[in-house]
């Protein structure tokens, strides 16, 4: 036991901790360590595990209350092994005494161990890359990926055709059997692993050539995806028992499918909203114009520019953003930013207009950045 963290220092709190501060610990450290921010990091990967085994325990009150009294012996198969969360006062007595003809499992109302379930496959990650239109509008993909299936020799019982796997008779079935021992107390019993069948309460005779027994074999899979309106860069998509295959008929993991979204030349997102900086001239600025603003779908919505628009005026196109992606009745806005372009070359017919134009303006419009100064004056005054 000297190699296992204390579950409280795991979470960074002291035994005194609320369940309010156990939750804000594991979510801080989960966040830290989750394996989709540190992709091919085992160190972080162990360290997720570690934090996720301490917090199942303590955030549980009859575990804490169990662990703060036994420590992590509670929570450990025969003295040893890893974390099994299904453990009764019965195992946990057998596991300090030893076990004999005493039942401590009877004794404190467990009916002794139930064949643990065929573990689950494992969960599989991977990258899709999408345009920003795709991401706005949705888009279906096809994707590869090389993983575990069903053996379809066996149909993913692990047994040779034509036979199947029988129930083990050492432990009937059960996965567990009783070992008797003498200890201080007397004869006491411990539930522990059948050994024959590993603990799943079947063996398999006669297994299957093409899985050697698994019941699964390695392949490369073809999935269609359906990528969701509104999904963000660097958010997923769940697709429920599309990812590795369990041994032996176990349930298969989920894949999870990572979208990047490529970045577009004039429009930019922030959240459900969509952002573009549109051009218009000084003319269409000072004297107002019909303009056309194109909008991510390929059309356009047509706009009145009035009368003396100043540089970086809003115009808001009011659902023409991106889809909620939880609900796609629910859509952002187009915000467009005009920006009044100034001639960066002209002709000395341009120069004589604008210097014409700036004369017929009067001394009010000749003086505005002299008024303008002074109210900074006055402001620092």
């Amino acid at each position: 036991m000297a190699d296992k963290r204390d579950y409280y220092e795991i979470l960074g709190v002291g035994r005194d901790a609320s369940d309010s501060d156990l939750k804000k610990a594991y979510r801080n450290m989960a966040k830290k360590y989750h394996p989709d921010a540190n992709p091919g990091d085992k160190t972080a990967e162990d360290k997720f595990k570690e934090v996720s085994e301490a917090y199942s325990v303590l955030s549980d009150a009859n575990k804490r209350s169990t662990y703060d009294q036994f420590g992590h012996q509670a929570f450990q198969q025969g003295g040893g092994g890893g974390f099994n969360g299904s453990m009764d006062m019965g195992d946990i007595f057998n596991s300090f005494f030893g076990g004999g003809g005493i039942d401590l499992g009877s004794m404190f109302g467990g009916g002794g161990r139930q064949r643990p379930r065929a573990r689950r496959g494992a969960d599989l990650q991977m990258r899709v890359n999408i345009r920003f239109e795709e991401a706005v509008f949705g888009t279906t993909k096809e994707v590869k990926l090389q993983t575990y299936d069903s053996c379809g020799t066996c149909k993913g019982t692990g047994a040779k055709p034509g036979t199947h796997p029988e129930s083990c008779k050492h432990c009937g079935g059960t996965g567990s059997t009783r070992v008797t021992q003498q200890s201080i107390l007397g004869m006491m019993t411990q539930v522990v692993t059948c050994q024959h069948c590993r603990g799943e309460g079947k063996i398999i005779k006669d297994p299957c050539k093409d899985c050697r027994g698994l019941g699964r074999v390695r392949t490369t899979k073809t999935l269609e995806v359906n990528i969701p309106k509104g999904i963000d860069n660097g958010q997923s998509v769940r697709l429920n028992g599309k990812g590795e295959m369990g041994e032996k008929g176990a349930p298969a993991g989920d894949l999870y499918i990572t979208v990047n979204v490529a970045p577009h030349k004039l429009y930019t997102r922030e959240g459900s909203h969509l952002y573009l900086e549109m051009p218009i001239t000084f003319v269409q600025a000072a004297l107002g114009d019909e303009i056309s603003i194109p909008t991510l779908d390929g059309g356009a919505e047509k706009h009145d520019v009035k009368p003396g628009t100043q540089p970086g005026a809003i115009v808001r196109l009011r659902g023409k953003g991106v889809p909620n992606v939880h609900n796609a009745s629910n859509v952002g806005d187009l915000i467009v930013k005009l920006n009044v372009t100034v001639p960066t070359s002209m002709n000395e017919k341009q120069r004589e207009i604008l210097r014409g134009f700036n004369d017929a303006m009067g001394d009010d419009y000749k003086n505005h950045k002299i008024k303008w100064l002074d109210k900074v004056k006055g402001y620092f005054k």
